[in-house]
């Protein structure tokens, strides 16, 4: 819960805490803040600022690297790491976390770039291969790319812990997966098998920031950008999937509520919002194709969501005692993480 200098004079006319006390904690909230990744202004301008220049030399690389020559590529890559390790230790010495972390991200991100340019330096590369062309030909030479982005990524999290730093290495295993499937069966796949393999890489990519979240669950949250792919992939290659019975997509439907749950369980809003959109397409199929020229359907919708919100009424009269016996159930590493989280 966040508290704001509303809820502090609000505590201070109760005589809860005293005046002082109240600007006391207010200052140390405020400091804590600045540390802490928010959707202020000025954080806003640090990690755009931090995306644009790691994303001109990711996704917003061309053919024209190619003129350069792979020599060159690997020598402006550590030209620009050494500049951003500069950055990064001077803005951490200067308690500057967020946008020492947005540096050091960016100097990870330049270690797919040099395995780039090491390869096309050494003639392995294929020739007029796209740098972002996911295709089985270069699906290994990319594979150097992603392990070498995780390595990096690994480093640099051991020598500075910046949260922001996971963000790349997330990605790679993300990318990662669609390199080995394109390894394993082709690139004449079927679309079926391909979105198989993405939700089965979400699946696996989640349950690592489950463990990454548990380990660290009294530091920062290095485990966000683990979640937002994990279950971006997940949810994209389970929504991606055919479904040609009722059946499979009433089941859908239910993961779908099942992600809700565990997105209010785990405090992780990506679960609740990728669950909220499958929900609401399910619903939007059945009034638009099932029930399309039925009166009654609306009226059962709107029972039915009714009926939720007085379980909500239950839920918060009963919330402790149903928190308490169900955490009670739980493995305690599990049970610590959420204690910790609320």
């Amino acid at each position: 819960m966040k508290v704001s200098r509303k809820m502090l004079d609000g505590a201070v006319r109760k005589q809860i805490i005293s005046a002082e006390q109240a600007d006391a904690l207010a200052g140390y909230l405020e400091s804590q803040s600045d540390s802490q990744p928010n959707f202020s202004f000025t954080h806003i301008l640090y990690y755009f600022g931090g995306l644009v220049a790691i994303g001109a030399m990711t996704v917003f690389m061309s053919l024209g690297w190619q003129s350069f020559g792979g020599a060159a590529i690997v020598t402006i890559a550590l030209i620009y790491a050494v500049i951003g390790v500069v950055l990064t230790n001077a803005l951490s010495a200067r308690q500057l976390a967020i946008p020492a972390g947005v540096c050091a991200t960016f100097v990870v991100c330049l270690a797919p770039l040099a395995v780039y340019g090491l390869q096309e330096w050494l003639g392995v590369w294929p020739d007029r291969s796209d740098y972002l062309d996911f295709s089985q030909q270069i699906a290994w030479h990319r594979l150097y790319m992603e392990v070498a982005t995780i390595a990096a990524a690994v480093v640099a999290l051991w020598k500075y812990k910046f949260p922001f730093l996971v963000m790349p290495m997330a990605v790679a295993l993300g990318v990662m997966t669609i390199d080995i499937s394109e390894m394993i069966y082709g690139g004449d796949r079927p679309w079926q098998i391909r979105q198989l393999m993405t939700l089965s890489g979400g699946v696996v990519i989640t349950a690592v920031a489950l463990v990454v979240d548990m380990r660290s669950r009294q530091h920062q949250d290095y485990a966000f950008w683990l979640y937002l792919v994990g279950v971006t992939a997940f949810w994209g290659g389970l929504t991606a999937l055919d479904s040609d019975s009722e059946l499979s997509r009433f089941f859908y439907f239910c993961i779908n509520l099942l992600m809700i749950a565990i997105g209010a369980v785990l405090i992780r809003r990506i679960f609740v919002v990728f669950g909220a959109l499958g929900s609401c397409g399910y619903l939007g199929y059945l009034a638009f194709d099932v029930f399309e020229d039925s009166w009654l359907f609306p009226i059962a919708l709107t029972v039915i969501g009714l009926g939720i919100i007085y379980l909500g009424i239950l839920w918060q009269r009963n919330e402790r005692a149903i928190t308490k016996q169900t955490r009670a159930m739980l493995p305690a590493a599990l049970r610590k993480l959420l204690d910790a989280r609320s």
